[in-house]
């Protein structure tokens, strides 16, 4: 089955008017209980080198991951439930890795979006649409690039398609294996060739490095089409905006991951109550500088009758991003689908960015991410 992009409205979810009708003495006429209207308009999907997604799409790291996720194969029906949602919301964008999964469970969270693929029983065009971006770790045991395509076969029969809709180079070695790093370059351009991708992207790249790989693959024929990394409004530093500014005049796509700073933008955390595991010692160094930030956010979700999560994630959207918030439980795709069909004002944004910079602590930086 090869999952491609085609320019259908995508499909709706149900909201109800009956709460507006408890505020009012005139009732609902039937016709209008149970409209159907959809996340967001087909004009509104974003371009991402040869396919249209949608404004914002799922992340799967937590898919697998016991050690910072607390995964267990018990979560996978709902899990299952998770992607329905999703994809009958119109969101077709689904990034994973290679990587992603612990122990054991390396490359779970590949297998859990093939099976999910294959067991969605909703609009088959919805289905066929879904557009897979994985990420291809760099392993220093991967020298050649032989051994780069090899993975992106092995990605293949995992999720078990015919064709990945992006393909990504997890991080770039060039801080440490420089030699490495056009091998893989090199694995990029013959995965592309190949017809195993559709389209070629790169995570944890710096303005540098970014410049350079844009370059390389040009030369050879392969647009890149996009660039992920950590975006939000506590990653928001120098190489962020210069990322961004490099991705804009070239017309490459930024994916960015992290939205909510591992859940630190989400509003249901403080130094009182933390969450379990490594997330809970980084969030007691983080959290406590984070009042200005947070206030502004709580401002702007009570007056948008939003939740802090949306107002945090709609603020990527509107900075030409695609974000990529993770999901574990159907509240929080319900919460993450509600950032979608609106738009934060000039002056809102202004306020939030002004908040972060006033925001004494910011996001640990990814140690893969190069200059």
């Amino acid at each position: 089955m090869a999952l491609l992009i085609s320019h259908s409205a995508p499909t709706t979810a149900y909201i109800s008017c009956s709460a507006a009708s408890r505020n009012s003495s005139i009732s609902t006429p039937p016709l209008l209980k149970n409209l159907k209207f959809p996340r967001f308009w087909p004009w509104q999907k974003v371009k991402i080198g040869p396919m249209n997604v949608s404004p914002m799409g799922f992340g799967t790291w937590a898919w697998g991951n016991q050690l910072l996720w607390g995964y267990e194969e018990s979560m996978d029906d709902e899990l299952q439930q998770i992607f329905n949602l999703a994809v009958e919301s119109g969101i077709n964008l689904f990034d994973t890795a290679d990587s992603y999964g612990t122990g054991k469970l390396n490359g779970q969270s590949e297998k859990l979006l093939g099976k999910f693929i294959r067991n969605f029983q909703g609009n088959k065009q919805a289905r066929d649409n879904i557009v897979i971006a994985t990420k291809f770790a760099a392993y220093p045991w991967r020298l050649t690039p032989n051994q780069f395509v090899a993975a992106c076969e092995s990605s293949l029969d995992r999720i078990q398609i015919e064709q990945i809709g992006i393909g990504q180079l997890h991080w770039s070695t060039a801080n440490y294996a420089p030699l490495q790093e056009r091998a893989l370059w090199d694995g990029l351009v013959a995965m592309y060739d190949k017809g195993l991708v559709k389209a070629v992207g790169v995570s944890n790249y710096g303005p540098k490095q970014l410049l350079k790989v844009h370059e390389y693959l040009k030369a050879r024929g392969v647009p890149l089409c996009s660039a992920q990394v950590q975006f939000s409004l506590l990653s928001m530093g120098k190489d962020q905006i210069e990322i961004k500014n490099i991705c804009d005049s070239l017309g490459i796509r930024v994916i960015a991951y992290s939205p909510l700073g591992l859940g630190m933008l989400t509003g249901k955390y403080s130094a009182n109550n933390l969450p379990n595991g490594p997330r809970g010692f980084l969030f007691r160094q983080i959290l406590p500088g984070l009042e200005p930030l947070l206030n502004s956010l709580k401002e702007i979700s009570q007056k948008r009758r939003k939740t802090v999560s949306q107002v945090a994630i709609n603020w990527c959207i509107s900075k030409g991003t695609i974000p990529i918030p993770g999901v574990k439980s159907i509240k929080q795709a319900e919460e993450n689908l509600g950032a979608l069909g609106w738009q934060l004002s000039s002056d809102e944004l202004l306020q939030l960015e002004y908040a972060a910079a006033e925001s004494p602590r910011k996001m640990v930086q990814n140690i893969f991410q190069t200059r």
